[in-house]
C-alpha cells in the first residue's frame, strides 16, 4: 500500500464500475491532496483501470484518469486493507431490480449493498464516514447504520447518501461542471460533521452554491425522482409520437413548438426507439415499488405507466418494420445500427436495441449488429443466440445485402455516412427505420430508400 502520511485525506470507493470509476478519478485528479482508492472484485475490471484500455468508454475520461493514476489514484483488488485505511469510503456496488422473491421486478436487490456494509464492519477498526453513491431505495441509509454501528467495539460510522446524477457520454464534463452535488446527512453533531467534510471535497472545484445538502432521505429520494421525471419526458413524447404517425404531423415539430415554451423547456423531448441505461427504468421501479409499499397504488400506477409506455415503443418499432416489409422479416438481413443504450458509451443496459433483436430473432430475421464500442458488451446481452447474428464493427459490411437498416443509436458518425454506397449494398426496396430521428430523410429518400422514422410521416417509393 502507499503510505497516506503525505495526504490531507484518504478516500476509497468501493465499485469500480460506471460511477465509481469515473467519480474517483475526478475527485483524485482535482484534489491531488487526497489519496483516492478504488477496489473491486473484479481483478479483471481493476487490470483495465491500471491500463490504457478503460473497462468503460466513456470520452475525456482516459485523459482524467492518466492524470492522477499513480500519484494519487489508485485501483486495487486488496479490498480490506483499503477499508482498515480509508477515512471515507463510498459505496458504489450494483443494486439492480430484484428477479427473485418479494418485490421481483421492481425492488432494489441490495444483497451486494449488504455484504458491503457487513465487510466494512468486519475490518474497520476506526470510525469512518460511509457514502451511499449507489442508486438505494428511500431509507437504506437508516438501515445500513443500524447494521454498521450494531458492531460492539464503539466504533461510530457516519452514513451520508450522496447520489450521482451523470449522464452517460458526458460524465466527465458532467463531473468538472455538475448542475448540483447533493449530500443528504442526519441532523446531529456527528453528522454535519461528517456533511461538512464531504463538501470540503467537493468545494476543491465546485461552486459552494451547487453544493447542496438535505436530511438523508430527501437525498435518496431525489435520486430517484430525477431519473422519474427525465424518463417521464421521453415517454409523453413518445406517446405523442404514436399520434403524430397517425394524423400525418410531424412529432420534432411538436417538440420544438412545446419546448420554447420556458415553462417547459427542450430537454429529453426527442422522440425515440425508447430510453434505456441502467438507471431510469430500475429507478422508476424503485419508486413504484416503495408507493406500493406505503398503500400508495394511484402513484404507483403513474409511475409505471412511464415504462409501460417505453416497452411499447420498442414493440412498436419492430411491428412497424414488419408492416413496412410486406408483413413479414423472415430470412431478411437486417442491419442494426448501434447497440448501446446511446451515444458516447459502450453500456448496453437496457438498451433498446436488445428488445428489437430479440423481437427479429423471434420473426426469423437475419441480424446484423453493428456498433463502435459495444459489441463486447451485446456479445454478453445476446450470449444465449449468439449463434443467430452477427457482429461487425464495420457498418457499411452490416448494410451490404441487407433488406433494412435499423438506427437503434445516435452515434455521430452514423449521420456522415455514405448512404448512397450503402443504399448501393442492399437488397431492393431497401428501407432505413431511422430510430433516433437522427438521419437527412429527405436526402435519403431522395437516394432511393423508403424512409420510416418515429413520429413522422413515411417516405415511401411504392
Amino acid at each position: 500500500m502507499v503510505s497516506t502520511a503525505k495526504f490531507a485525506r484518504n478516500i476509497l470507493c468501493i465499485g469500480a464500475g460506471y460511477v465509481g470509476g469515473p467519480t474517483m478519478a475526478m475527485i483524485a485528479a482535482r484534489c491531488p491532496q487526497y489519496k483516492v482508492t478504488v477496489v473491486d472484485i473484479n481483478a479483471a475490471r481493476i487490470a483495465a483501470w491500471n491500463s490504457d484500455a478503460l473497462p468503460i468508454y466513456e470520452p475525456g475520461l482516459l485523459g482524467v484518469v492518466k492524470e492522477a493514476r499513480g500519484r494519487n489514484l489508485f485501483f486495487s483488488t486488496d479490498i480490506e486493507a483499503a477499508i482498515k485505511d480509508a477515512e471515507i469510503i463510498f459505496v458504489s456496488v450494483n443494486t439492480p431490480t430484484k428477479t427473485f422473491g418479494a418485490g421481483a421486478g421492481k425492488a432494489a436487490d441490495l444483497q451486494y449493498w449488504e455484504k458491503t456494509a457487513r465487510m466494512i464492519k468486519r475490518v474497520s477498526t476506526e470510525p469512518k464516514i460511509i457514502v451511499e453513491k449507489s442508486t438505494l431505495p428511500v431509507r437504506t441509509a437508516a438501515a445500513m447504520s443500524r447494521i454498521l454501528n450494531a458492531n460492539g467495539n464503539n466504533i461510530h460510522f457516519e452514513v451520508l447518501s450522496n447520489p450521482e446524477f451523470l449522464a452517460e457520454g458526458t460524465a466527465v464534463e458532467d463531473m468538472k461542471n455538475p448542475d448540483r452535488v447533493l449530500i443528504g446527512a442526519p441532523d446531529t453533531p456527528s453528522g454535519i460533521k461528517a456533511r461538512d467534510i464531504m463538501v470540503e471535497v467537493y468545494a476543491n472545484w465546485i461552486p459552494r452554491d451547487r453544493i447542496l445538502t438535505s436530511n438523508v432521505w430527501s437525498a435518496e429520494l431525489s435520486k430517484l425522482v430525477a431519473n422519474a421525471f427525465l424518463a417521464q419526458r421521453i415517454s409523453s413524447i413518445n406517446s405523442i409520437s404514436v399520434l403524430c404517425e397517425k394524423t400525418e404531423a410531424d412529432v420534432a415539430e411538436v417538440a420544438r413548438s412545446i419546448g420554447m415554451d420556458s415553462r417547459i423547456g427542450s430537454r429529453f423531448l426527442a422522440s425515440s426507439v425508447g430510453f434505456g441505461g441502467s438507471c431510469f427504468q430500475k429507478d422508476i421501479l424503485n419508486l413504484v415499488y416503495i408507493a406500493e409499499s406505503y398503500g400508495l397504488h394511484e402513484v404507483a400506477s403513474y409511475w409505471e405507466s412511464v415504462v409501460l409506455m417505453n416497452n411499447y415503443q420498442k414493440r412498436r418499432f419492430v411491428a412497424n418494420m414488419i408492416a413496412a416489409m410486406f408483413n413479414t422479416v423472415a430470412d431478411k438481413r437486417i442491419a442494426v445500427f448501434g447497440f448501446a443504450f446511446k451515444a458516447d458509451t459502450g453500456d448496453t443496459r437496457e438498451s433498446p436495441a436488445i428488445a428489437v433483436v430479440r423481437q427479429l430473432l423471434d420473426e426469423r430475421a437475419r441480424v446484423v449488429i453493428t456498433d463502435p464500442e459495444a459489441l463486447d458488451n451485446a456479445k454478453t446481452d445476446l450470449a444465449d443466440c449468439l449463434d443467430q447474428v452477427e457482429m461487425v464493427s464495420d457498418p457499411y459490411m452490416a448494410a451490404q445485402g441487407a433488406h433494412a437498416i435499423a438506427i437503434c443509436t445516435e452515434w455521430q458518425q452514423y449521420k456522415v455516412l455514405d448512404y448512397k454506397k450503402i443504399f448501393d449494398s442492399m437488397e431492393k426496396p431497401a428501407c432505413i427505420f431511422d430510430g433516433r430521428n437522427i438521419l437527412d430523410h429527405e436526402k435519403l429518400f431522395a437516394i432511393g430508400f423508403n424512409v420510416f422514422s418515429i413520429g413522422k410521416p413515411a417516405r415511401k417509393h411504392y
